[in-house]
């Protein structure tokens, strides 16, 4: 009798605990902070933040995330700016416009998340060998004016002696949500289109990937992370932890394999197959996408500059230290 008392204590201990457990991790979960983020597209491009989601790398440093897809990098910064989201993902280019514009509680960028173009030219026809001077003459949906997808394409074009102005036709009259579509519509010869989207185009028999803008236009901080000044200010212990979960998907996805990414970041492309997310993870690591850490490099945040002032959307440069927070 004795025995089956002390073994019931015990089994009551252990349930006990295992209620103190669960009662104290949902107390941990009802007082995390709540982050929201402003994506400006939702793309695999951002695998390393999806990451940072699917690993609980964010609750870990005690924040809760939540993401508002809003297409275009000037309808992320309004989002910050009129404080509907924390934190804004997109282009750099939108911190140097906001500051240009004289807005007093202007835009810094403070972690990087991809150092390339994400985007791929998808071509009409096939193209064994694709070369550049295949645009020639030919129509392409770039973006929209100003936005890096766009400026990127013309920076490669004239790097490789193509006017983009006489050589070929840019659209820039479709939105960035609508590229696909009107390229699958029977628009253009060739269309710039980030990942899972330009898997999605070929694999429906719309177009074939020929080539990697990423591969060609160098190191820039493509799209990093925005806050207002006075937020980050203010909240300079969430701005620190926002990154350190960042530099932990970054380097999850430089330390795995593309299955073990796409395995882990499934949830937040239940319509994309999984090869087809393994295949498009594939083609951004080997374009060496996602820089080691977050720090935005002084060399890179002017090469970007280049890129704009080079597309007339820029007269000179604006000083590093005046739109990047350093830690």
């Amino acid at each position: 009798m004795k025995k089956y008392l002390t073994l019931i204590i015990y089994l009551l201990i252990i349930v006990t605990c295992f209620i103190l457990y669960k009662t104290e991790t949902k107390n941990k979960n009802t007082n995390l902070t709540k982050v929201t983020v402003a994506e400006v597209t939702h793309s695999i491009f951002y695998a390393p933040q999806y990451v940072a989601i699917e690993n609980n790398y964010f609750k870990e440093e005690g924040l809760e995330i939540e993401l508002l897809l809003t297409p275009g990098a000037d309808n992320v910064t309004a989002a910050v700016l009129s404080k509907d989201a924390d934190i804004g993902l997109c282009g750099s280019e939108a911190t140097i416009y906001v500051y240009n514009s004289k807005e007093k509680d202007y835009l810094k960028t403070f972690a990087q998340l991809t150092q390339k173009d994400g985007s791929f030219i998808v071509s009409r026809k096939n193209i064994k060998n694709f070369k550049l001077s295949d645009l020639k003459g030919k129509k392409i949906i770039g973006g929209r004016i100003g936005g890096m997808p766009e400026m990127t394409l013309e920076y490669i074009l004239k790097e490789n002696n193509i006017d983009p102005n006489k050589d070929l036709e840019i659209d820039t009259s479709i939105s960035f949500a609508n590229m696909a579509s009107s390229f699958i519509g029977g628009n253009g010869d060739f269309v710039a289109l980030f990942e899972p989207t330009a898997t999605e185009v070929v694999k429906q028999g719309y177009g074939y990937k020929v080539a990697s803008l990423g591969s060609l236009g160098g190191n820039v901080p493509y799209t990093a992370y925005n806050a207002r000044t006075s937020y980050i200010k203010n909240n300079k212990n969430i701005i620190e932890k926002f990154t350190k979960a960042i530099n932990k998907g970054l380097e999850y996805v430089n330390n795995n394999t593309s299955k073990s990414i796409a395995k882990l970041i499934k949830n937040q492309f239940p319509d994309t197959n999984l090869n087809d997310l393994i295949s498009a993870i594939d083609s951004y690591k080997n374009n060496n996408t996602w820089p080691k850490e977050s720090k935005l490099k002084e060399k890179d945040f002017n090469h970007l500059q280049d890129i704009i002032i080079e597309a007339n959307m820029l007269d000179k440069k604006v000083k590093y230290a005046n739109l990047v927070y350093e830690r």
